[in-house]
């Protein structure tokens, strides 16, 4: 009996399933893989209303990390909501610390799409310490203007590529509209075109987006190829239904 590949989600609890622990449990086991998962966050939400969070403290966040270590090998983790940036910070420390070798897919959530912010500026300084011990990050347009506000794109995308790679979403963006970007390794940039024409919106597509990246990473499939691999499975999901709640196809290509 082949052994189970395991894959670790840190992230919030949707009740909708659209996004968050469940949305990112179906793409893992969507792609082969056992997902298992750690509470960051219990939301009052729907698919189309974010009314407000109940934030699991970093302890027993820490708890949860620590006993899921204890009995399986985790080569990869993927983060969503946080309460804030300096936990964001301590919880990456303690996966550097627990596996030096894991891969670490941080998706920087900033606000939910009915308006919710998730972090303040005030801890800002955490999350450049943050940046140092992810692997890649995976901003949308509107999140990567805001990191930084006093940077343009361009300049901030230079200051984060000196401390990870960056895969910025571009569902947001004016010019170009779907065209995703990779920035890795400091100086590599390769502009991922959409495949489908048109695509029908989803709540959570930022989820499944960055958990298909860490589903492929998982997969020891090499960077690039990892991220055109989970760009098209998440064109595929936005178009799998014509409401805001997606289905995940376990036809991988």
């Amino acid at each position: 009996m082949e052994a189970h590949k395991y894959i670790l989600s840190i992230a919030g609890f949707d009740p909708s399933s659209g996004a968050g622990l469940t949305s990112d449990i179906k793409t893992f086991q969507a792609h082969g893989l056992y997902g298992l998962s750690v509470c960051t966050s219990v939301t009052n939400q729907n698919d189309i209303s974010f009314k407000d969070a109940q934030w699991v403290e970093k302890e027993f966040i820490i708890k949860q990390i620590k006993t899921l270590f204890e009995r399986f090998t985790i080569p990869v983790a993927k983060i969503g909501i946080v309460e804030n940036w300096q936990v964001v910070y301590d919880v990456l420390s303690l996966l550097k610390t627990l596996n030096p070798d894991i891969k670490i897919v941080l998706d920087p959530i900033l606000q939910a799409s009915a308006g919710f912010s998730f972090h303040s500026q005030e801890s800002l300084s955490y999350f450049e310490k943050a940046l140092k011990l992810c692997d890649i990050i995976t901003p949308n347009y509107d999140e990567i203007k805001a990191l930084f506000p006093k940077k343009n794109i361009e300049e901030t995308v230079e200051y984060i590529s000196e401390k990870t790679d960056i895969y910025l979403k571009g569902g947001h963006r004016q010019d170009k509209k779907g065209w995703d970007e990779l920035y890795h390794s400091g100086i590599v940039q390769v502009n991922i075109e959409p495949e489908a024409k048109t695509i029908y919106q989803k709540h959570g597509s930022g989820c499944v987006l960055s958990s298909a990246i860490a589903s492929n990473l998982a997969l020891e499939i090499p960077l690039e190829d990892a991220c055109k691999n989970a760009k098209y499975y998440t064109e595929r999901f936005l178009n799998s239904h014509n409401s805001l709640l997606g289905i995940h196809s376990t036809g991988i290509k």
